[in-house]
């Protein structure tokens, strides 16, 4: 975009108020070299820049206005399309009483959406920076008083996503706070459906960040609290399953995932939560086949992922290389080269797509095998070293 007004009104503010471009850059986690490009018209800002800029320099929303005047020069704002990453934000910053619990909720769906059908897309640091453009006027009440529930319903909404995708980028400390956002929020609110799957994730990151005893007091606080829908009660017997196998309880485990199963193949599905829409009996395969991996029944936990791989494609989301890089790991646990390589290869393929931090992280581990399999075939060795180059590949070579 042509950007000179905005650049214009950026240095002005910053030499108004002596702020030096490194000090900015510092303060919004940008590298200063690139914010000096974009103040010196060589580079186009990102909206999540400008929404940065906005939001720390307390423009009101004027570098969001200029930013899309920049790009669309012959729309106002008013016209610009409701799809415009810039003017959803500007809603956030502007809009009052029920507009702005819709442009809230418009963000959230926007954010899902993307996680989903484009896995190689990070939506961590836009959901993180629309959180906070939120929490902001949450906090000095810049909102029509008369919408407060359903403001702080669709703000806990946000959390729970910025949340979550803080979490799958492997930021835990922020994902830490923006779950302690969304439950707060969920209470303020009365949002038992938002609550209920906070607290389903802070369960999970427990269990993930090796905290088996917690995540199974989460789940089972839940669990022994009122009557559940049947797939929300199988999502929380998913975790007290984990949790229980995490604290050496396996038989207890295998028992808590039979409920859910049961739960999933026989109970309704009418009135349930639409966020449950992932739990699905190739879900509950993928889950006892990591269950009985923890539990060092590799074997047989070999069985059920490979089952739940074949089965991914009643849910479409972008993790479903989780499951595959779990399956290669417990392939080289039992010395199955073959199928071990076939894997390896179908990760290698997708591999470029996947931003999900937890199963890149997942891949790489299987990639480094290859220095502890000296009796593996040399094709097994050349694939994970093929692996461990796509990893290390530049994301933006096309």
């Amino acid at each position: 975009m042509s950007s000179g007004e905005f650049i214009q009104r950026v240095r002005e503010t910053l030499r108004d108020r002596r702020m030096s471009v490194r000090s900015v850059a510092r303060e919004l986690n940008y590298d200063h070299a690139y914010l000096s490009r974009v103040l010196s018209g060589k580079q186009d800002p990102s909206m999540q820049l400008v929404a940065g800029l906005d939001q720390f320099l307390q423009t009101d929303g004027e570098l969001l206005e200029l930013a899309i005047q920049a790009e669309e020069p012959n729309r106002s704002v008013e016209d610009a399309e409701p799809s415009s990453a810039a003017h959803r934000i500007l809603r956030l910053n502007n809009a009052q009483g029920a507009d702005f619990v819709q442009a809230i909720r418009d963000m959230s769906r926007r954010l899902i959406v993307l996680d989903n059908e484009l896995s190689g897309v990070s939506i961590a640091e836009p959901a993180g920076r629309a959180f906070k453009v939120v929490h902001r006027r949450l906090g000095v009440g810049d909102y029509d008083q008369r919408y407060e529930r359903d403001i702080q319903s669709a703000a806990s909404e946000l959390a729970e996503v910025a949340g979550w995708a803080l979490w799958d980028a492997e930021n835990e400390e922020a994902a830490h706070r923006l779950n302690h956002e969304a439950l707060f929020l969920a209470k303020l609110s009365g949002d038992r459906s938002t609550e209920l799957l906070t607290l389903q994730n802070m369960a999970m990151q427990s269990e993930w960040r090796g905290r088996p005893q917690e995540a199974l007091s989460i789940a089972r606080s839940v669990l022994n609290s009122r009557r559940l829908h049947p797939r929300v009660e199988a999502m929380f017997r998913i975790r007290e399953a984990k949790g229980l196998v995490g604290t050496g309880r396996l038989p207890e485990a295998t028992e808590s995932l039979r409920r859910a199963r049961s739960l999933v193949e026989d109970g309704s599905h009418v009135g349930a939560p639409e966020w449950t829409w992932w739990v699905t009996p190739g879900e509950i395969d993928r889950q006892w086949g990591h269950m009985l991996q923890i539990a060092g029944q590799v074997e047989d936990a070999i069985e059920y992922l490979q089952r739940s791989i074949q089965t991914a494609r009643d849910v479409t989301t972008g993790y479903s290389s989780e499951r595959v890089a779990r399956l290669a790991d417990c392939l080289l646990d039992v010395g199955a080269w073959r199928d071990a390589e076939d894997v390896a290869a179908s990760l290698i393929t997708s591999t470029p797509g996947i931003s999900s931090g937890r199963t890149i992280r997942m891949i790489d581990n299987v990639a480094h095998r290859r220095s502890t399999l000296p009796d593996a075939p040399s094709s097994l060795r050349d694939a994970l070293d093929h692996l461990g180059d796509t990893l290390n590949e530049d994301p933006f070579t096309l």
